[in-house]
């Protein structure tokens, strides 16, 4: 069987289902290949920053991981951009979107919401709400946003920082999108993550 045997997806049968219930899962094991090479396609997005969209990307996961951060935050920080190839009108929902079946929830919120929350830094240069976050107040996850962007975001544009290489972040990728897409005990609803660990993030400094 090399294709499904219905054209309208109300006559398929069983045997058509598991089929592509094969094909999708093997295609979803690819997930992390893709964002890879699209990490890269980055290189060549939009302009006139000091550093390239992945420059940036791979200078927000360094930070984060030389504050100690545990891998759903690094994974987080490497790709919160990854939306600006295909949606830079909405690149963070893009983002959010790929990274919630894997992530913890507090991580895909920031992510999805960091485009708001990033306009404190600019909007009164522009004719926006510089508080334009305020709407978000009262969630859970306020704080986390607002220190994701102040540490890791924001500060992630400078030409001279000494940013980790894609291949040291690549395994970590790897292993997030190995997970199974869902699952409640790595979403873990309502939980929070300090960004950052003192602890941690001697013991990277000294390795």
């Amino acid at each position: 069987m090399k294709t499904v045997k219905f054209t309208a997806m109300k006559d398929g049968d069983r045997e058509d289902y598991e089929f592509l219930e094969r094909h999708e899962v093997a295609y979803t094991a690819g997930t992390a290949g893709r964002l890879l090479r699209a990490l890269e396609e980055l290189d060549e997005s939009l302009s006139g920053y000091k550093v390239t969209r992945l420059g940036h990307s791979l200078q927000s996961a360094t930070r984060a991981w030389r504050d100690g951060a545990d891998e759903d935050w690094i994974v987080a920080a490497l790709l919160h951009d990854i939306g600006d190839i295909h949606a830079p009108c909405n690149h963070d929902e893009y983002a959010a979107a790929i990274l919630r079946p894997f992530l913890r929830e507090q991580c895909t919120w920031v992510v999805e919401k960091h485009g708001l929350f990033q306009r404190l830094y600019y909007a009164h240069h522009t004719g926006g709400d510089p508080e334009a976050r305020q709407c978000e107040a009262g969630n859970p996850y306020f704080d986390d946003c607002a220190e994701f962007c102040e540490r890791w975001d924001q500060a992630s544009f400078d030409p001279d920082y000494p940013s980790l290489p894609l291949a040291h972040f690549a395994p970590m990728v790897e292993r997030v999108f190995a997970r199974k897409p869902h699952d409640p005990a790595v979403l873990r609803r309502g939980a929070r993550v300090a960004l950052t660990d003192a602890e941690r993030a001697a013991e990277r400094a000294a390795a």
